[in-house]
């Protein structure tokens, strides 16, 4: 079944920069010598170590448990020996700990076992003790997700993949469309509900017609629209449901996940497999052969791009897509869950242009799906007024798409502000 979509009338028109990679199937990137396994990996309390340097572990062995209701089990993505507990940075500059482990080429696995009974609880119970969360970008526990404080009756898959070069959810829906159907239905199950829509961008109009001949989802083709993949906008495309200011999708009965979540729920169900892989994209201008890969969890981007090729004319590597993403300052990083794409880009895919006095020109609100004024987030984080900036700019409701800092000619650093306004706020708080 398909229907028309609502229009998003705000957001930036991008070039997908999706050529380099899209046809290109999923190749199995071989784990490196060792891998060094975050315990940072979602949104919420770090999970804490369950192994001791010097222990064995297993493929899909637990490594660190859940440390509250806003966290997620770790699991091993080699098999091998725990070399050390140690604290390193993150992609983003922050201190987080990892478990080292050495690969003994071995690959033993110790998966969970395969639900049989594939009743609501049993599904909600696995998606809990397999580690799964969100694989479009938050990471925030799946389990939490699905098991909201109100009422739901719609499911919302999301197959947009508006950020250019990314296409690993693309391949996803193509080489893995029956299995990835089977973990849309059973987060279906597991939330209650009967009515499915799936969001995808009508630059891919194979993955759109095959969804448009299930008869229990309603396909919604999607303009090509940054950021048409955010939750809020995807809900009222889908929808015409608005989340209000401060509310979650709960709210007004809905619940967003990414198509590779529900991937990952087919193989935690059907397979026993925990989440300690992914599919990723490698792409852009200084990468020799772009490919989408299936990549151990605490794989180093050195070792991705050693793979792929690193030209020399490399200007800046991100973690993630262009728009949402973070540049890295070492290569040394490792891959999380939630890790989508490793870039590597040129000086012409940059701009590298510094920030000059804003000029006033109101391209950033014209731009800005969220209906604000970033010019203003950015004047009161720049004088450290932070409650000028919640209160008059509405820095709360931004979700740091990146739109307004796209589109700005004096190139003000307007996400920096946003992201340093809300860390200012919470610490008030």
């Amino acid at each position: 079944m398909q229907i028309k979509g609502n229009l998003l009338r705000h957001g930036v028109a991008l070039a997908d920069k999706k050529t380099a990679s899209r046809d290109l199937p999923v190749e199995v990137l071989p784990a490196p010598d060792a891998v060094a396994v975050c315990m940072s990996q979602h949104i919420g309390k770090p999970a804490q170590p369950v192994v001791q340097p010097g222990d064995a572990v297993a493929q899909g062995q637990l490594i660190a448990r859940a440390d509250g209701p806003v966290s997620a089990n770790i699991f091993s993505p080699v098999s091998g020996t725990v070399k050390a507990l140690e604290t390193r940075r993150d992609d983003r500059g922050a201190s987080a700990q990892y478990v080292v482990i050495e690969n003994d080429g071995q690959y033993t696995r110790a998966f969970l076992p395969p639900v049989t009974e594939k009743t609501k609880e049993n599904i909600l119970s696995r998606i809990r003790e397999a580690g799964i969360v969100g694989l479009g970008g938050a990471a925030f526990p799946t389990y939490v997700k699905v098991t909201p404080k109100t009422p739901v009756d719609t499911l919302i898959i999301n197959g947009a993949e508006c950020e250019p070069y990314l296409t690993c959810d693309y391949r996803l829906m193509l080489e893995k469309y029956a299995e990835l159907l089977r973990g849309i239905r059973y987060l279906a199950t597991a939330l209650g509900v009967e009515k499915i829509y799936v969001g995808i961008e009508k630059n891919k109009p194979d993955c759109i017609e095959r969804f448009s001949a299930e008869e229990d989802v309603i396909t919604v083709p999607l303009r090509e629209r940054y950021p048409m993949g955010s939750e809020k906008h995807l809900i009222y495309s889908c929808t015409k449901r608005k989340v209000p200011c401060g509310k979650l999708p709960a709210d007004v009965g809905c619940v967003v996940q990414n198509v590779a979540t529900a991937y990952a729920v087919y193989e935690a169900v059907e397979l026993g497999k925990p989440l300690f892989e992914r599919v990723l994209t490698v792409s852009g201008g200084a990468v020799k052969d772009p490919k989408n890969l299936l990549v151990p969890n605490g794989t180093s981007f050195a070792y991705i791009l050693d793979r792929c090729g690193l030209e020399e004319n490399c200007a800046m590597v991100v973690d993630g897509g262009p728009m949402m993403g973070v540049a890295v300052s070492d290569l040394n990083v490792v891959t999380k869950k939630a890790t989508s794409g490793v870039l590597a880009l040129t000086r012409k895919e940059i701009d590298g242009r510094l920030p000059t006095p804003c000029i006033s020109c109101g391209r950033c609100a014209r731009a800005c799906p969220m209906h604000l004024m970033p010019m203003d987030i950015d004047f009161y984080t720049q004088n450290e007024d932070y409650e000028g900036a919640r209160d008059r700019g509405g820095v709360l409701n931004c979700i740091e798409c990146g739109s307004c800092a796209y589109v700005c000619p004096a190139k003000r650093p307007i996400v920096q502000s946003v992201r340093t306004a809300k860390a200012k706020l919470r610490e008030l708080k």
